[in-house]
C-alpha cells in the first residue's frame, strides 16, 4: 500500500468536511473496502501515537510543599521559629512556630493537585472497543489503537472512537450535545459541506466520544487523540490556569499591608531599644513576640473552617463544592453563563402543540413521562384522536418507559404524545406489525412504515404511515385531513395555510414534524420490493407537531430571583438562534440573541459595548464560551459558568465559578468545574449564591474583628516600646499564640457561623474591586484596636509597680483578651446595640464568647498553663480591675451606634433596564 500523504502531527490539516469521500480517501491512501494493513497501522502509530489524550504535566510533591513557603507570613514565622531556638528559654516557642509553618504548608498542599483531573476524566471515557476494517477483515480493536486512515463501522449505541469523515450513512444520526450543545441528534450525510461551516454544521463528520443514536455508518478516521475536537478541549484545559478567588486576592493584599505596618512598627520598636541600650536577647524576644502578634496566623485556619462549613451547607442543598474558597466567589457572582441543553432545559424532547387543518391542540406534561393530556378549544366537536396519533406510535422505533427513553429523542416526543392520547405504542405495534419500511434519510427527510389495517369502511388496506419534514410531506401530498376525519384536496389556499402553520410553530422555536398516510391495495403491494420510496406519494396530510426541549419549570423562577439580585443570566448553546431565543423568552432571560460566529468576530471595543445587550449566544464553539468568560471578567464581572458537556469544560475552568451538572454532566465537565449540582437544578445555583453571600457577610464580620485585634496587638507592642512599658514586651510569644489560637479562634468561629444579614438577595453583586475594609470601617477597626491597646498598656503600667511585672503582664493579658470578646459581640451587628432585644448576638456567638472567656481564665488560673505561658494566678480584685477597664470597648462601640455613626453601607441594587430579546 502506498505511503499515506496526510500531514504529520503539528502540520496543517485539510478541511476534511469540505472534501468529497473520494478526496478524503485519496488524501490518506486508503481503500474503504480493504482498510489499512497491519504494517501501515504500526507505521501510523509510530507517527501519531496512541488514540489517547496527553497527560497534563505534574508538579513534584516536594515542589508543591516548598511553594507553600513563598507566602510572606510563612517566611516570617519560619525565621522567627528558627532563631527562637537559639534564645535562652525560648526553644519551645521556636519549635511551636516551626510546627505551625509545617501545618500551614501541609494544609495548602492538600488543596492542590487537581490540575490534571479533567484530562484524567477524559481518559476514562476512552475504555471502548471499535469495529475496524483492516486488511479486508473486520476486527475488534481497543479505541486507543485506532490510527488516522482506519475505516471504522458504527451503529446505534456506539461511541464514535475518533474524529472521522463519514463515507457511508444509513439513516445515521449522532448525539453531539456534549460537544456542540445541539440538543437534537444530528442527521449525518456523505456529501461534503462548505469549508467555512461551523463545527455544529459539519454534518459529514463524526466526532470522538459522541453517541450514535440511530442507523449505521462507516467512518474514515482523520484525527486521533489530541488532534480531535475533544482532544483540543483537553489541550485548552491544560493551558487554562485556575485563578485565585476575589476573597483570596483581597486577603493577600490586606495581609501584605499589615505586614508592612507591622514591619515599620517593629523597626521603630527595635530602634528605640537600641537607643536605650536594651540587651540583645530582650530585643530579639521583643521582635519574635511582635512578629507573632502582627501576623494573622489564625486567619487561614479560620477562613478554611468557615468555608468548610459552607461547603457542608451547600452539599445539603444539592451543590458539592470542590475548592473551599470558591464558596464565597459564588456569593459575589454578577454574571451566570448557562448552557441550555440539560441545564436550563430537561434535555428531553417534548411535543407541546399539535395542529390539524383548522384546529390546534396543546399538550401538557414534560419529558418522556406519559403523564399529560391533549387539550382542545372549547366548543369544537370532539373527534377521535387515533387517526392522528397512530402514525406517531407505528412510524417510530423509540420506546418510552418509566420516564426514560430508548431511541431517538424526536421519536420519543411523538410516541409519548401518542401515549398521552391513549394510543399505547407497544400494544399497537403488536396489533399492527410493520410489513416494510423506508428508513429515514437526510436526502428525503422522512420515514415511512407499512401495516395491514382496515380503512374507515372496513376494507383491508396496506396503510403507509409517514413522518418527516413538513415541506417534504407537503410536496408528496395531494389531499389533507380536514380535522374531522374527512379528506379534502389540497388547494393553493390550503397549501398556504399549511405552510403558515408550520412557520408559526417554527417562530416559537419548535422543531416541527409532520405526519401523513396513504392506503394501498393489498393485492398490488409487494412485501419484498427493493425500494418503497416511490410508494410514498399521493399522501394525505394529517398533522403538524411542535416539539421542544422544554425549559425546567424551576429555572424560570431561579432566573427571576437572580435578576432581582442584580445577576445577569445568559444562555449559551449549540442550538439554532430561533430555538434558543424562544427558550430564552420563556425563561425570562433578557437581551438579544446572536450567533457564536458573530460574537467571535466582534472587536474588543464592540464586544465591550454590546455585551450587556446580549442575552443568548447560539451555535457556539468551545472557544466562544471561553471568550465570553474573558470578556465578562475584563469588564469586572465575577463569572459563573454552568454546563454539562465536554464542550463546556474549558469555560468551566476559566470562569470564577464553574458549575457542572451531577446527573447529566460528563465526567470532564465535573472535573473541570469547582461546583457540581447533584440535582441538576438551576435553582440550586441561586440558592448557592444566597448561601455564598451569607457566608461572605459572616466572613466580613470575622475579618473586621481579626483586623481590630491585629491593630490592637501592633499598637500594644509599639506603645510598649515608645512608652517603655514592660520592657517593650507586653506579651511573651506563647501568650500571643494562646490569644491567637484560643480566644480569637473561638470568637472567629462564633462570628463565622452567625445568622446572615437580612435582605442580602436584594443587594447588587459585590464588586470584586470592593475593599474588605473601606475607609470608615478601617477607621473604626483602628480605633477599636487602639482602645484595646490603650486599656492593656494602662493596666500593665499601673499594675507593674503595685503587683510586679509578672502579675501586671498577666492582667494585661486578661484585659486584651476580654477586649477581643467585647469587640466581637459588638461587631456582630454594626448598627444596632447588643442590648437591643431584636439584635442580640446569635446563640452560636454567645457560646463562642463563653469559650473564649474560659480560655482566658484557664490561661491565668491553670497551673500547667501558668508554667507554659509564664502567667500567674490573679486575685479577685485584680480580675475586677481587668474586667472593668476592658469594658471601655463596649462603651465606645455603643456610643458610636447611639450617635448613628455607621461603618458599613450595604450595596444598593440598581436593576438594569430590560433589554427585550430580539
Amino acid at each position: 500500500m502506498a505511503t499515506a500523504t496526510i500531514a504529520a502531527p503539528g502540520a496543517a490539516t485539510p478541511a476534511w468536511h469540505a472534501l468529497s469521500v473520494e478526496e478524503a480517501l485519496s488524501a490518506q491512501s486508503v481503500d474503504e473496502n480493504v482498510g489499512l494493513s497491519a504494517k501501515e497501522v504500526e507505521a501510523r502509530q509510530g507517527t501519531y501515537g496512541l488514540n489517547k489524550f496527553a497527560d497534563a504535566p505534574k508538579e513534584a510533591r516536594w515542589r508543591v510543599f516548598l511553594r507553600q513557603y513563598s507566602d510572606p507570613m510563612q517566611i516570617v514565622l519560619l525565621a522567627a521559629g528558627i532563631l527562637s531556638m537559639f534564645i535562652p528559654d525560648q526553644f519551645a516557642t521556636g519549635v511551636l512556630l516551626v510546627l505551625l509553618t509545617l501545618l500551614n504548608a501541609f494544609l495548602g498542599m492538600s488543596q492542590e493537585g487537581k490540575a490534571s483531573a479533567s484530562v484524567a476524566a477524559l481518559q476514562k471515557m476512552m475504555v471502548v472497543k471499535s469495529r475496524v476494517k483492516r486488511g479486508g477483515q473486520v476486527e475488534i480493536v481497543d479505541m486507543d489503537q485506532i490510527v488516522p486512515g482506519d475505516i471504522v463501522m458504527v451503529e446505534a449505541g456506539d461511541l464514535v472512537p475518533a474524529d472521522g469523515r463519514i463515507i457511508r450513512s444509513a439513516t445515521l444520526e449522532i448525539d453531539e450535545s456534549a460537544l456542540t450543545g445541539e440538543s437534537a441528534p444530528v442527521p449525518k450525510q456523505v456529501e461534503a459541506v462548505k469549508a467555512e461551516s461551523a463545527l455544529g454544521d459539519r454534518v459529514d463528520l463524526a466526532f470522538m466520544n459522541t453517541q450514535v443514536t440511530r442507523g449505521a455508518g462507516t467512518i474514515e478516521v482523520v484525527s486521533t487523540g489530541m488532534a480531535t475536537e475533544v482532544g483540543h478541549i483537553s489541550g485548552m484545559l491544560q493551558e487554562t490556569k485556575a485563578e485565585e478567588s476575589p476573597l483570596t486576592k483581597q486577603l493577600n493584599v490586606l495581609t501584605r499591608q499589615i505586614l508592612v505596618i507591622a514591619g515599620v512598627s517593629l523597626l521603630v520598636s527595635l530602634a528605640l531599644g537600641l537607643v536605650r541600650g536594651t540587651p540583645f536577647d530582650i530585643l530579639f524576644l521583643t521582635a519574635v513576640a511582635f512578629s507573632v502578634s502582627a501576623i494573622p496566623t489564625g486567619l487561614p485556619a479560620v477562613v478554611t473552617t468557615i468555608l468548610a462549613s459552607g461547603t457542608s451547607t451547600l452539599a445539603k442543598a444539592g451543590a458539592i463544592v470542590k475548592r473551599l474558597r470558591s464558596v464565597e466567589t459564588l456569593g459575589s457572582t454578577s454574571a451566570i453563563n448557562s448552557d441550555k441543553t440539560g441545564t436550563l432545559t430537561l434535555n428531553q424532547m417534548t411535543a407541546v402543540e399539535m395542529a390539524v387543518l383548522g384546529r390546534r391542540y396543546t399538550i401538557t406534561g414534560e419529558g418522556y413521562s406519559t403523564t399529560g393530556q391533549i387539550n382542545r378549544v372549547a366548543g369544537e366537536p370532539e373527534v377521535s384522536m387515533d387517526r392522528y396519533l397512530l402514525p406517531m406510535a407505528l412510524c417510530s422505533d423509540a420506546v418510552a418507559r418509566d420516564g426514560g427513553l430508548v431511541g431517538d429523542p424526536t421519536e420519543g416526543a411523538l410516541v409519548v404524545l401518542a401515549a398521552k392520547g391513549g394510543v399505547e405504542p407497544v400494544l399497537n405495534r403488536e396489533r399492527y406489525p410493520r410489513l416494510a419500511e423506508v428508513p429515514f434519510d437526510a436526502a428525503y427527510k422522512l420515514m415511512a412504515t407499512f401495516h395491514a389495517m382496515k380503512n374507515d369502511a372496513g376494507v383491508d388496506v396496506i396503510r403507509c404511515y409517514v413522518k418527516g419534514a413538513p415541506d417534504q410531506l407537503l410536496a408528496r401530498a395531494t389531499t389533507a385531513d380536514d380535522g374531522s376525519g374527512a379528506t379534502i384536496a389540497i388547494t393553493d389556499e390550503g397549501r398556504a395555510k399549511y405552510l403558515e402553520e408550520n412557520e408559526r410553530l417554527g417562530r416559537q422555536g419548535l422543531r416541527v414534524m409532520a405526519t401523513a398516510q396513504r392506503d394501498l391495495d393489498p393485492a398490488t403491494f409487494d412485501s419484498h420490493a427493493a425500494d418503497y420510496l416511490p410508494l410514498v406519494s399521493d399522501l394525505t396530510l394529517l398533522s403538524l407537531v411542535g416539539i421542544v426541549d422544554p425549559p425546567r419549570a424551576e429555572a424560570k423562577a431561579a432566573i427571576a430571583v437572580a435578576h432581582a439580585a442584580g445577576i445577569k443570566v445568559r444562555m449559551i448553546t449549540g442550538d439554532h438562534a430561533v430555538t434558543a431565543e424562544a427558550i430564552a423568552r420563556q425563561l425570562g432571560i433578557r437581551g438579544r440573541a446572536v450567533l457564536g460566529s458573530v460574537f467571535a468576530a466582534m472587536g474588543p471595543e464592540e464586544v465591550s459595548r454590546e455585551i450587556d445587550t446580549i442575552g443568548v449566544i447560539a451555535r457556539v464553539a468551545p472557544e466562544d464560551k471561553v471568550h465570553l468568560v474573558d470578556v465578562l471578567k475584563a469588564k469586572g464581572d465575577v463569572v459563573a459558568m454552568t454546563g454539562d458537556g465536554v464542550n463546556d469544560a474549558p469555560a468551566l475552568k476559566k470562569a470564577d465559578i464553574g458549575v457542572a451538572m451531577g446527573i447529566t454532566g460528563t465526567e470532564v465537565s465535573k472535573e473541570a468545574a469547582v461546583m457540581i449540582l447533584t440535582d441538576d437544578n438551576f435553582a440550586t445555583i441561586v440558592k448557592a449564591v444566597e448561601l455564598g453571600r451569607a457566608l461572605y457577610d459572616n466572613l466580613m464580620r470575622y475579618i473586621r474583628f481579626q483586623m481590630a485585634a491585629l491593630f490592637g496587638f501592633i499598637a500594644t507592642f509599639l506603645g510598649a516600646s515608645l512608652l517603655n512599658i514592660a520592657g517593650g514586651v507586653p506579651f511573651l510569644p506563647l501568650q500571643t499564640l494562646w490569644i491567637n489560637f484560643t480566644v480569637q479562634i473561638f470568637l472567629a468561629i462564633g462570628l463565622g457561623y452567625g445568622k446572615a444579614r437580612e435582605g442580602l438577595m436584594q443587594d447588587a453583586p459585590r464588586s470584586p474591586e470592593q475593599r474588605i475594609l473601606p475607609r470608615r470601617l478601617m477607621a473604626w477597626v483602628i480605633v477599636g484596636g487602639l482602645v484595646m491597646a490603650a486599656t492593656t498598656l494602662g493596666v500593665i503600667a499601673w499594675a507593674t509597680p503595685v503587683y510586679g511585672p509578672e502579675t501586671a503582664r498577666t492582667m494585661g493579658f486578661v484585659v486584651f483578651s476580654l477586649g477581643n470578646i467585647w469587640f466581637a459581640l459588638e461587631t456582630s451587628d454594626e448598627t444596632r446595640s447588643i442590648f437591643n432585644p431584636d439584635a442580640l448576638p446569635s446563640a452560636t456567638l454567645l457560646k463562642a464568647a463563653g469559650g473564649a472567656f474560659l480560655a482566658t481564665v484557664l490561661g491565668t488560673e491553670l497551673g500547667v498553663l501558668n508554667r507554659l505561658l509564664d502567667t500567674v494566678n490573679l486575685e479577685l480584685n485584680q480580675w475586677a480591675i481587668a474586667i472593668i477597664v476592658s469594658l471601655a470597648v463596649i462603651v465606645l462601640a455603643e456610643g458610636r451606634k447611639a450617635l448613628g455613626i455607621h461603618t458599613i453601607e450595604p450595596p444598593t441594587l440598581v436593576v438594569p433596564a430590560v433589554v427585550p430579546a430580539t
